[in-house]
């Protein structure tokens, strides 16, 4: 047991977290996850859906519960991945936003610098596509990579770059192992409802089922590299594994838009025409939109030797099949 690697992980609660927390448990590691809240409701599904993750209450606002958090799990690697990780809801709650997800990862930096695990602790920072906006596209098919330009369109990405920046910083000033995994969008069946590719899934399922007419969506233009969660973060780990501190892209390498993914959706379902059965509604249209975000996940593969197993019809395949599932599982349940 000496020779146990120990992980501690913030937003274990959330969609990374568990696949996270899942891998490092394959490879033998002591897991221990932030929680935020006494009676946060997400403790019980955890507890039952991971029970060799150790919980420890915390919150990124507050500095003084991470340092005992970083003391209790004593980690080898650290993974941070808690966010206010909705764009939309960014824009809405800005303030909480830069909290969270900004200032979130300097006390994250320092609760490991201050506790004198600078030189012992690796750890992960959870950066985004967002950083780059989808301004300045200037590679037409290329995609952006780790040394393209940041131009954030939204609160969520702007506090994602400050993240990124001060994460570097510590790395440079501190000599810490700090790696950014500029991660493009990943999706699968742990993903929450509120995100567009989670909320088309559910709702053709319920489709299919009876249980509901139609779905309301945004903008349905926007093209987006999607991946599969439980692809990137293995690349995550990788990057702890690596021999140096660095920012790695992790991207499929091509775009699709939410279009091409309701059409996949629906199919699942037999119906070839989804038109009929989507309804857009300016509330969910966002104050500045990204057009096309498309990754060049080039370095990853070189360095880390990662690759993306699940291409996007099968993460749309997965996905549908998940939530019909379980909503016909729940179906079941409350006609019983």
């Amino acid at each position: 047991m000496a020779d146990t690697r120990r992980a501690l992980i913030t937003g274990i609660t959330g969609q990374d977290g568990g696949h996270l927390a899942e891998l490092l448990h394959e490879k033998g590691y002591e897991v221990y996850g932030l929680i935020r809240g006494q009676h946060n409701p997400r403790r019980e599904s955890v507890a039952v859906e991971m029970p060799y993750v150790r919980l420890i209450e915390g919150d990124l606002t507050d500095p003084t519960s991470l340092v005992r958090a970083v003391e209790t799990s004593d980690p080898d690697e650290l993974y941070n991945l808690a966010a206010v990780s909705h764009v939309g809801y960014s824009f809405k709650n800005p303030t909480l936003t830069a909290d969270v997800t900004a200032k979130g990862v300097l006390n994250v930096l320092e609760a490991v610098r201050i506790t004198g695990r600078a030189e012992r602790t690796r750890v992960y920072q959870a950066s985004t596509s967002e950083m780059f906006g989808g301004l300045d596209y200037n590679r037409p098919g290329a995609g952006y990579n780790e040394n393209s330009l940041f131009h954030p369109r939204s609160p969520y990405g702007v506090a994602k770059l400050y993240g990124h920046w001060i994460a570097k910083n510590y790395r440079e000033s501190y000599g810490m192992f700090v790696a950014c995994g500029i991660l493009f969008n990943h999706e699968g069946e742990r993903r929450g409802v509120e995100f567009v590719t989670r909320k088309i899934t559910h709702a053709v399922a319920r489709i299919k089922l009876g249980l509901q007419p139609d779905i309301e969506l945004g903008d349905l233009w926007p093209k987006r590299d999607w991946g599969y969660a439980g692809d990137f973060v293995e690349g995550m780990w990788r990057m702890l594994q690596h021999s140096v501190p660095d920012d790695f892209v992790l991207a499929t390498g091509e775009t699709h838009s939410i279009e091409e993914f309701l059409t996949l959706a629906f199919a699942e379902i037999g119906i070839e025409d989804w038109r009929p059965y989507v309804r857009q509604n300016p509330e969910f249209m966002r104050p500045a939109e990204v057009d096309i975000l498309l990754g060049d996940p080039t370095k990853a593969e070189q360095e880390l030797g990662w690759r993306r197993k699940v291409d996007f019809p099968g993460l749309v395949s997965r996905m549908v099949a998940h939530d019909l599932a379980t909503q016909s599982a729940a179906a079941s349940i409350a006609s019983a």
